[in-house]
């Protein structure tokens, strides 16, 4: 290529500094986030509302996400907290519309819901394999086409952020993983195919996936010496995760530094799936 003197024109463009300045900023951003009074969604509300952005938490506690989403608010973010059985795809799509009408629309859904119960192979009840599948599975399909509604109509692109596991990809000896794992491995196959479905409107979609993390929810595991020694045991770095560890690669894909990254799935494990 050559510019209108002849001389060869430059590919490279020049290193824009403001947008470098600004990777990780969520100014403005409107962020539903399903889940998020857990441990790890918490950690990510508050990490997006002191980033800019606004935010609405959902989850099968109204009182509990009404209680966050006031606490965020008093520090001065905008935040809805709103009840939401995610098992049902109808109560998604009207959750979905409250948020958009609240917020003018939705830019980033971050999903963190998921639930865990444990049953060996030969102990596996219908009920209870249904239930894991209608929470870990289900429910991030019709979230993800509810958003992206409400995403394509506006036509201004989006996020689309799954929370997965290490168990997404890595089996668990010795425990009743079977529902777990099955979930989590389908998520991670419907985030490389909304991917590719979702890009001609400029709506990224990716997961990331902790291994164990501080959290009421592993309490009980970490007391049961046998099973802790495992958990350490089979990671490098010889310790769990806090959530904030997690908060950083979620508001990564969120802002302007995860524009050109789609149907990934990234492992926050401290190296547990790149040893096994």
């Amino acid at each position: 290529m050559t510019g209108d003197d002849g001389v060869p024109a430059k590919l490279t463009p020049k290193v824009d500094l403001t947008a470098l300045d600004r990777l990780f900023d969520l100014d403005g951003v409107r962020a539903f986030i399903p889940g998020g009074y857990g441990a790890l969604g918490e950690a990510i509300a508050w990490g997006f509302a002191r980033r800019g952005a606004a935010v609405a938490i959902a989850g099968p506690s109204t009182a509990r996400a009404e209680g966050l989403a006031r606490e965020i608010s008093a520090a001065g973010a905008p935040a809805m907290g709103l009840g939401l059985d995610a098992r049902r795809p109808k109560e998604i799509a009207a959750v979905a519309d409250k948020v958009a009408e609240a917020f003018g629309g939705i830019d980033v859904l971050v999903n963190c819901v998921g639930i865990q119960r444990e049953q060996k192979l030969m102990e596996v009840t219908e009920e209870v394999f249904d239930d894991i599948y209608e929470t870990n599975l289900k429910s991030a399909m019709f979230l993800a086409q509810a958003v992206a509604r409400h995403q394509i109509a506006a036509g201004r692109g989006g996020r689309h952020i799954h929370l997965l596991s290490v168990r997404s990809t890595l089996a668990l000896r010795g425990r009743g993983y079977s529902a777990y794992c099955a979930t989590k491995g389908g998520l991670l196959m419907l985030v490389k195919q909304h991917a590719m479905e979702l890009a001609p409107y400029d709506i990224t979609v990716n997961g990331v996936a902790p291994t164990f993390i501080r959290s009421d929810r592993i309490k009980g595991h970490l007391e049961r010496d046998e099973f802790r020694d495992l958990i350490l045991g089979r990671n490098p770095l010889g310790r769990l995760g806090d959530p904030i560890e997690v908060v950083g690669q979620v508001i990564a894909f969120a802002g302007r530094s995860g524009s050109y990254m789609t149907g990934q799935v990234v492992y926050v494990d401290a190296g547990v799936t790149a040893s096994q």
